[in-house]
């Protein structure tokens, strides 16, 4: 029989062996939960950083679509820049040597990109001050506490290579692209430029670059590589890649020798005339394709921070006037579409000033023709025919055919800056007397070319365009016309043509037009209105009009504000519109009407 003692031993020992065996346990659970904890929980933390150590990723970077004119010239492509950063750690010489040497090559950069900025002191004096700039700038920047550095950007190959042969350790570049336009400033205002957005990334401001910056965009690709602890390449190691896709090439509607062309008429025009600005838009009626567009002030779209934010837009989109007599086409069409009137009609009303709703309205030369019929109101540009038609139609109608019209929408042109004046909340009696010949009333430029293309084309409405095609890595996609509803009748186009044709022939501007060829066109002077009243000596001048008038290939708008030669349309607007369809005929290969 066991004694006391060995019964409190034996006690012991159990109650220490049960504690061992919890503890054992406690520990295996532990050991699991651990194991779970980083086998489970932390697996994806801890795969990236054993891939950080033994692999190395890389980010592609594809190259922005190009953007071609109709007849296959590049507008804009990409050209390599580089960025130059420096790594502190690696730098072997001081860095007031590196600054006085890179100082002069940044600031002869800077001189060559904004001369005009610097233009009012010499060369020497802006050169020693940029020198001194970029030499204190350069400095800041080395001796930040960083492991990596940026110095400049867009840097060009022939600095990058002057930079590299000073073999300074420590300095590294990055490639990097921007845009480069073959053709300069050509088209600017409709090719829009690059910029950087808030993240710092390229992207396209105005014009097409604007509209279409997500095709135009390129996608990034990943490179991943695993490597050895010395950073080699493991040739049984994994190697992934998601390759990079270049932006979608962009083939304009633009003609570049037809854009040229009209430019070149615009800026003479612009001279001839004094004039503040002038625009121009060239449209194919059947396919409502712009041939070319363009107004002036413009900027260089490289640089184009050098200029002010109001050259950026065409002026044909974004800048809402009121067209004045140009706007007498529609007033003719509707009420002949209508049934209301017909060319040959006579206006019982016609002989003096028209009284309405208190204001007295006159023609533009206080002459009056009693009745005269609808054509010679035309010819003779009467504000009291045109208010006549407006009477026969009456308010809802004549609202109708500004619906029908779409002179209360925008065109859909490819172009995000596209402006429209706000659609009016009442119309009184007065309004639509005065809408009927273009008073009172506002739209953009490509509206006013829009109601010429209606007539042009048979009375079919054919929305305007900018895009030809893009091309998706190799797959092609054509824009087909936008072929809107019927406005108005075949037979009322017809006729509709046939009296502008007259206006045309008649006009104070007929010594301008070419022999040979059939024209249908009208004049506008518009009076400008400021602060609730019309400036009586400032006027927005301009044209509109088609050819060959029997078989019409382009329609064209030319508008010049505020002209200082003369006043009139039918003195600026219509000779310089007459000396570019001359040059048309020729380039697009139009003989002479038979």
């Amino acid at each position: 029989m066991r004694t006391h003692e060995e019964v409190q031993s034996a006690r012991q020992f159990a109650g220490r062996s049960r504690f061992i065996e919890i503890m054992f346990g406690v520990a295996f659970v532990l050991i699991i939960l651990r194991l779970y904890y980083w086998q489970i929980i932390r697996a994806e933390s801890l795969q990236a950083i054993a891939d950080a150590q033994y692999g190395t990723q890389r980010t592609l970077k594809g190259s922005r679509g190009t953007i071609f004119s109709a007849d296959g010239y590049p507008l804009v492509v990409n050209k390599p820049v580089f960025r130059l950063y420096v790594e502190p750690i690696h730098l072997t010489a001081p860095i007031d040597h590196i600054a006085n040497t890179l100082a002069p090559l940044f600031a002869q950069l800077s001189y060559e990109d904004d001369q005009a900025l610097y233009a009012s002191s010499s060369a020497e004096v802006v050169l020693e001050q940029l020198q001194k700039e970029w030499t204190s700038s350069i400095l800041d920047r080395l001796q930040k506490k960083s492991p990596w550095v940026s110095v400049k950007n867009n840097i060009p190959l022939q600095v990058k290579d002057d930079i590299e042969q000073l073999s300074i350790d420590g300095l590294g570049f990055e490639e990097q692209e921007a845009r480069l336009y073959p053709e300069a400033s050509l088209s600017a205002q409709i090719l829009g430029f690059v910029g950087k957005n808030q993240e710092g990334e390229d992207q396209g401001y105005f014009g097409v670059e604007g509209f279409f910056d997500r095709e135009l965009r390129p996608r990034s690709g990943l490179s991943v590589l695993e490597k050895d602890a010395l950073g080699n390449p493991l040739s049984i190691g994994t190697h992934s890649t998601i390759g990079a896709r270049n932006g979608r090439d962009i083939q304009l509607t633009l003609r570049r020798d037809i854009q040229f062309l009209l430019e070149e008429h615009l800026k003479r025009g612009m001279e001839k005339y004094g004039s503040k600005t002038a625009e121009g838009v060239i449209m194919d009626p059947a396919t409502g394709k712009i041939i070319a567009m363009a107004s002036f002030p413009s900027y260089d779209p490289e640089k184009y921070y050098q200029y002010p934010p109001e050259t950026y837009s065409s002026l044909l989109a974004n800048d809402v006037y009121e067209p004045g007599s140009t706007m007498k086409i529609f007033t003719v069409a509707s009420g002949i579409d209508a049934g209301v009137i017909q060319p040959d009609s006579v206006c019982p009303v016609c002989d003096g000033p028209r009284k309405i709703s208190g204001f007295t309205i006159k023609t533009w030369n206080n002459e009056y023709y009693p009745n005269s019929t609808i054509t010679d109101g035309l010819v003779h540009s009467d504000n009291t025919v045109m208010i006549h038609i407006a009477e026969l139609l009456g308010k809802d109608k004549f609202l109708d055919y500004m619906k029908k019209f779409h002179l209360f929408e925008k065109t859909t042109i490819e172009l995000r800056e596209e402006t429209i004046a706000p659609e009016r909340k009442t119309w009184r009696e007065i309004d639509i007397a005065t809408a009927s010949f273009g008073q009172g009333v506002a739209m953009n430029g490509l509206q006013m070319v829009q109601i010429a293309q209606i007539i042009a084309n048979k009375g079919l409405l054919v929305q305007p365009t900018l895009l030809e095609s893009m091309d998706d890595e190799g797959t092609v996609m054509k824009q087909e016309a936008k072929v809107g509803e019927r406005v108005i009748s075949e037979e009322t186009a017809w006729k509709v043509t046939e009296m502008m044709e007259q206006s045309a022939a008649h006009g104070d501007a007929k010594w301008a037009i070419p022999k040979g060829y059939r024209i249908a066109g009208k004049t506008g002077t518009a009076q400008i209105p400021v602060e609730g009243h019309y400036d009586e000596e400032k006027t927005v001048a301009s044209f509109v009009g088609f050819a060959p008038a029997e078989n019409p290939r382009f329609v064209m708008l030319i508008k010049l504000r505020e002209p200082t030669s003369s006043p009139w349309g039918s003195e600026t607007a219509a000779p310089l519109w007459f000396a570019i369809a001359k040059d048309l005929f020729i380039r697009m290969g139009i003989a002479p009407s038979q």
